[in-house]
């Protein structure tokens, strides 16, 4: 493939979102919709990112190099349409070669091997090719118009006239062309339109006039649609959630009921595994083969290992490295923990900042206390311990490979291998009691009545 450079248009606000963040920084299955784009472009192997912005935009920045870790930035300060943004660009591009593959920043669906299709349009007769789509609602998307040879122009909905409105072979805005066509052309751009901006759309008649043909690549029109606002970015995010569940369906997990079940954009599932109802998977989410995940269950920024099982309403927070076989059961949380090979917290827990050996058992109401109000703290607990239900581990502490941990206890030091460790204070057994208490008091009480 021909060097590639990439120009992603995220200059916009978005008013109708109602928000002090950036549109393009809105989330779609935990990633941000530039994100999504920029993912898209990184899996072509483009040499050049050139991200286009309104001023103020650091955030923007910073989410794109998160992506592109040398991309370049251009600031738009005035809006004056995709023609405008697209020629903020120039100064980036000089001395490159190849092409230029036009994103856009709140197209988040747009997939790798549909812009490896536009791109493979591009040789020495077309030295330019746009993305178009069918639709049956045609109404708000600019037209492709074309001939025998290909595209020969685009015309904006508002610029349309009666005959034109019909045509169903519509725009998406992606364009790929040679970067040296491109600035041949864009400054020949105009603002004789009804808008009185520089359409980015306007290069296909400039490129025919510059004697190349203008190829046609196709898409799905979900792959391409835009976000405007809330309501488009929730239809988006079932758009994708649909595709995601229908992915990991085919590739061998079972969802018992698909549609209750989310994952983010970068979830990986293993063979053979089965997830129950109402399950959310966030970012950084990797589960190996044979894993059983029951309902209700929230997994985020962790690995779970063949064969675990998760759940159910079980909360795994970032760093959970869950081992091969080991169980965390209901109302457990664990946070930057590593759970070994058949380990068991089945009740009730919270397991933080800590190492858990394979073989142990963590009884419920655990709590590893690793916070001082200051720094967190490291909880160690070797292979096969039994830690009793109603224990608290006060970190930093170390609890040897074989202990046993009585219940209700604190433990506050470290505790040696195959030792047992307790802080309860004896039992006391007062006989009969309870019965002369009871009696006092019910005497107690008829005497006031009688004052």
């Amino acid at each position: 493939m021909t060097n590639l450079a990439i120009v992603v248009l995220a200059a916009g606000m978005g008013t109708r979102m109602k928000s002090a963040l950036p549109k393009v920084l809105h989330k779609i299955a935990g990633r941000s919709m530039v994100g999504h784009a920029l993912h898209a472009a990184k899996a072509l192997n483009a040499v050049k990112a050139v991200i286009i912005h309104g001023p103020g935009m650091a955030a923007v920045q910073q989410e794109a190099r998160n992506v592109f870790s040398d991309c370049v930035f251009a600031e738009q300060n005035d809006r004056l349409g995709t023609g405008h943004a697209v020629q903020m660009a120039k100064q980036a591009l000089i001395g490159f070669e190849g092409t230029v593959l036009v994103l856009y920043g709140d197209v988040p669906l747009i997939q790798p091997e549909t812009l490896c299709g536009l791109m493979a349009k591009l040789d020495g007769q077309h030295k330019m090719a746009v993305l178009g789509f069918e639709t049956q609602s045609p109404f708000g998307y600019g037209r492709l118009i074309g001939d025998a040879n290909g595209i020969i122009d685009i015309r904006e909905e508002r610029e349309t006239n009666a005959q034109e409105k019909t045509i169903k072979l519509c725009n998406s805005g992606i364009v790929a062309i040679d970067n040296a066509l491109l600035w041949q052309i864009i400054p020949k751009l105009s603002k004789e339109n009804s808008k009185g901006e520089y359409y980015l759309t306007d290069l296909v008649k400039l490129a025919v006039a510059a004697k190349t043909t203008v190829a046609l690549a196709m898409c799905k029109e979900n792959e391409v649609a835009g976000v405007n606002d809330r309501i488009q970015l929730a239809v988006l995010e079932h758009v994708f959630q649909q595709e995601a569940r229908r992915l990991a369906m085919e590739n061998g997990a079972t969802l018992i009921d698909p549609e209750t079940v989310y994952f983010s954009a970068d979830t990986k599932l293993g063979k053979d595994v089965i997830i129950e109802p109402n399950v959310v998977f966030g970012p950084q989410v990797v589960v190996g083969d044979n894993v059983e995940i029951f309902a209700f269950s929230h997994i985020e920024g962790a690995t779970i290992a063949n064969g675990a099982r998760i759940g159910p309403f079980a909360r795994l927070r970032p760093g959970a490295e869950i081992g091969e076989n080991a169980h965390i059961g209901n109302f457990v949380e664990i946070k930057k923990a590593k759970i070994g090979k058949g380990a068991k917290a089945n009740h009730l827990t919270y397991i933080g900042d800590a190492i858990v050996g394979a073989g142990s058992n963590i009884g419920a109401g655990t709590i590893t206390c690793n916070y001082d109000g200051y720094d967190k703290h490291l909880t160690d607990i070797g292979e096969n311990v039994f830690v009793g239900s109603n224990t608290s581990l006060v970190a930093p502490v170390k609890i040897g490979a074989g202990a046993n941990i009585a219940a209700s206890s604190v433990i506050t030091a470290d505790v040696p291998a195959d030792a047992l460790a307790l802080t309860r204070v004896p039992a006391v057994v007062k006989v009969g009691w309870a019965k002369r208490y009871r009696a006092m008091k019910q005497a107690a009480k008829a005497a006031k009545k009688k004052t």
